[in-house]
């Protein structure tokens, strides 16, 4: 299955929980393409004591998840492009939508 995820989320908890359907999703096979919207780009800055976020965004990239940012989300933010958060445009959010057998968001 292609599966894509939208993440337009900074809280902790469900960031956490995103990325660890995400890797189940990869364990099973399927191809997961996750989209970081609005303050989904914040998602590797939100590690809580509790919540260990970027443990699963890293199992996530190095099972083969793939990550786009919205590059205007990250502007607004002042932020620059990353390996967990890549420059990506509206093109690449409808693309995963388009290809994807299901689309989530969280």
């Amino acid at each position: 299955m292609k599966l894509g995820v939208v993440i337009y989320s900074n809280d902790p908890e469900t960031v956490l929980q995103a990325f660890r359907l995400s890797n189940f999703a990869l364990k099973k096979g399927d191809d997961v393409k996750a989209f970081l919207l609005g303050k989904g780009v914040e998602c590797d800055s939100v590690d809580t004591e509790k919540f260990k976020v970027t443990d699963q965004i890293r199992e996530f990239l190095d099972n083969g998840g793939r990550t786009f940012s919205c590059t205007s989300c990250l502007k607004l933010r002042s932020k620059d492009a990353t390996e967990v958060c890549p420059l990506s445009t509206m093109a690449d959010l409808y693309k995963i939508i388009a290809e994807s057998d299901k689309v989530i968001t969280f």
